[in-house]
């Protein structure tokens, strides 16, 4: 597929937290020379959060090669690998010159939120998961190279996670009620909706520790709730942890902090 109907066009094609690749070829890369992409890192590394309301952009750094030194960026999109979609827009790119014949030039990709829903025919939660990159890029001397799949990275729907940790203060030895709610981005109605049957993890720090540790693990039950009892040792905070899946980020809960009677 190379394009869709909704509010603008789409570059449609067809992927693990973002990888760094080497790609000297491609299963489908094609043009004309010696010019190559040798390696591509999406957004320094790291998965893309995209949520309801704020506008999200990310880099996109391209190594390329070419004995005549290289020119720049003709194409640049990402898109799902399994389905094909993406909504990301590519808004430019810069190069710097690291040699004679290599340089790293950088695309910037683009989403408002708002765009989601109009730039797909399926439901576009399904556009969540592993990605990929394709792009074009061009030499001095008219040589160009048309890469396929040079990186893979996650998209991920942002998760929200709250706690809250009854009674306070509390009296050492007695039963300390913890809980909170797991939601995550809707990419349709662009609201939160509770994210039910998910393993989120219960973490304490005593007062004055450096470091969280997990008591146990809670499934979220109708709507995302969590709920869960403890015993009251000592004076210190809860929080929930939640990892993460390949389509929805990881998430850590403020803590919320419990004095003793």
């Amino acid at each position: 597929m190379r394009g869709t109907t909704g509010r603008r066009a789409w570059v449609l094609a067809g992927g693990a937290a973002a990888l760094t690749l080497l790609a000297a070829t491609g299963a489908h890369a094609e043009g004309r020379g010696d010019i190559r992409v040798t390696k591509t890192v999406v957004d320094n590394g790291t998965d893309v959060v995209v949520g309801t309301t704020k506008t999200v952009t990310f880099p996109i750094a391209i190594t390329v090669k070419d004995n005549s030194g290289v020119k720049g960026l003709t194409h640049v999109s990402a898109f799902n690998s399994s389905n094909g979609y993406g909504f990301f827009d590519w808004t430019g790119s810069s190069c710097a010159k690291k040699s004679s014949t290599t340089s790293v030039c950088t695309a910037t990709m683009k989403v408002d939120p708002a765009w989601i829903p109009d730039s797909d025919d399926i439901d576009s939660n399904k556009i969540a998961g592993v990605w990929q990159v394709n792009a074009t890029v061009k030499a001095n001397d008219g040589d160009y190279w048309i890469s396929d799949r040079i990186a893979q990275f996650k998209v991920k729907r942002a998760a929200k996670l709250t706690t809250d940790a009854t009674p306070e203060p509390v009296a050492k030895g007695a039963r300390l009620t913890v809980t909170g709610k797991l939601s995550r981005a809707n990419w349709e109605d662009l609201k939160y909706h509770g994210f039910t049957g998910q393993q989120v993890r219960l973490q304490y720090r005593a007062a004055g520790a450096a470091h969280y540790q997990t008591v146990k693990t809670v499934t979220t039950g109708d709507d995302g709730k969590l709920s869960t009892k403890v015993t009251a040792t000592s004076a210190g905070s809860w929080r929930w942890y939640f990892p993460g899946t390949t389509t929805t980020s990881r998430i850590v809960s403020a803590g919320d902090a419990v004095k003793l009677k």
